[in-house]
């Protein structure tokens, strides 16, 4: 039997409420720093939830021309920002590289919605003429960042998009991992992407009760574990890796942050939305996630939990953690980030990675900021990194998302 390929991160790139770049993400990171504040999209002054974590100071001048631009929704626009910064970083020589080898595996959890909202509102004010944009069906589907990415640098490799809901950019990077140890690829730009801060989104999530409504607080509605938790903030951005085979890695002098170990998932088959009040289909997905990366619960040093400030998502994960690492979930740190960069949906994996890979390598546990008052139903005893960002070395890193629909998804991460 063929050995199995490694894996590793050779390059990344982030757009993001804490920052537009990974060096100004992984500042705020350590710092504790909000992105929350008021929508400024849309006037939001009749909706419940009127705040966001929103993408700060982007222009997208300074990255595309007009001509360019009006083939790309947002959210395809995030998606070839960060993905530009990866594939910079990965310092791959395009001009020799074998680009049927290099693949892009990308995700979304609702694409161009945008698009889609101003199209039909346009159909609607114009009396029912159908007068349609040319580009609405390319800007809406979520798969084309992959394909756009594609086209911008030539690769040929498998090409696709990954939609599981929050879970879909652990999905992706699950899906360029396997793609890589299987042969299938060499390198795979990986991630995602979402632009939420929509008319349609707040709607639909604020009827749903899913949204925070502190509104004249928002820096602090982002709560993860807190017991005055009311719901998660709404965020935006993108966040891309480049997965390359370590041989491939090493060939070429790469520069190499960790090694992708592993990743599990699994199904809750309970609810549309809620997750199961046991943890059950977090407990196998983690589970498996180990199993795949040949590593013990003990050796787990970090966990980028799902942590979306929801009152019974934080408890089902935290019943999961507990029940699968045993007395071992009281020796290693646990976080939240969306405390600070808010919910990304689909792309919100992608950007937790990243996290990841800045406590692997620079030896930081980013903080779960905003609990004033720990819910009493969670065991004061773990550490969820309250407050603050704290030192140690982290050698193995798990990060986990769930999504509506009971998809549940885990990435491992090593360093080598």
């Amino acid at each position: 039997m063929k050995q199995q390929r490694r894996v590793v991160i050779t390059g990344i790139g982030t757009i993001n409420p804490l920052g537009n770049n990974v060096n100004d993400y992984f500042q705020n990171l350590e710092n504790g720093v909000s992105g929350a504040g008021p929508i400024t999209r849309f006037d939001a002054t009749n909706f419940k939830s009127r705040i966001a974590c929103e993408v700060k100071n982007y222009d997208w001048t300074e990255y595309f021309d007009r001509k360019e631009v009006r083939k790309y929704d947002l959210f395809a626009q995030y998606a070839l920002v960060a993905a530009e910064q990866a594939v910079k970083d990965c310092a791959i020589d395009l001009a020799t590289a074998n680009r049927e080898r290099i693949g892009v595996v990308w995700s979304s959890g609702v694409g161009g919605m945008q698009t889609f909202h101003d199209e039909v509102m346009g159909w609607a004010e114009g009396n029912g003429i159908p007068r349609f944009s040319p580009f609405f069906v390319p800007k809406m589907i979520p798969d084309l960042a992959a394909g756009h990415i594609s086209i911008k640098y030539g690769f040929m490799g498998p090409n696709y998009s990954v939609v599981s809901a929050c879970a879909s950019s652990n999905n992706a990077m699950i899906d360029a991992f396997n793609l890589i140890c299987w042969g299938k690829a060499d390198m795979i730009v990986t991630g995602g992407s979402e632009a939420p801060i929509i008319i349609p989104s707040i709607g639909g999530f604020s009827s749903m009760q899913a949204l925070s409504t502190r509104n004249d607080d928002p820096q602090h509605a982002s709560r993860p574990f807190d017991l005055e938790r009311d719901g998660f903030v709404i965020a935006e951005g993108a966040g891309a890796l480049v997965f390359e085979e370590y041989e491939h890695a090493k060939a070429r002098g790469a520069k190499i942050y960790c090694e992708v170990a592993g990743g599990g998932m699994s199904a809750d088959a309970y609810h549309i939305t809620a997750p199961h009040p046991e943890g059950k289909g977090a407990v196998i997905s983690m589970r498996n996630a180990l199993e795949d990366a040949d590593l013990t619960i003990e050796d787990v040093d970090y966990l980028n939990a799902h942590g979306t400030s929801t009152p019974i998502g934080d408890l089902a994960e935290i019943t999961a953690v507990q029940a699968l690492f045993g007395d071992h979930a009281y020796k290693m740190n646990i976080s939240s980030t969306k405390s600070m960069t808010g919910h990304l949906l689909g792309a919100t994996a992608a950007v937790e990675a990243l996290a990841c890979v800045f406590a692997i390598t620079h030896g930081v546990i980013p903080p779960t900021i905003n609990v004033e008052n720990l819910d009493p139903a969670i065991d004061k005893k773990l550490n969820l990194t309250l407050g603050k960002a704290q030192k140690r070395e982290v050698n193995v890193a798990m990060s986990n998302t769930f999504g509506f629909g009971g998809h549940n998804s885990t990435i491992v991460f090593r360093k080598l």
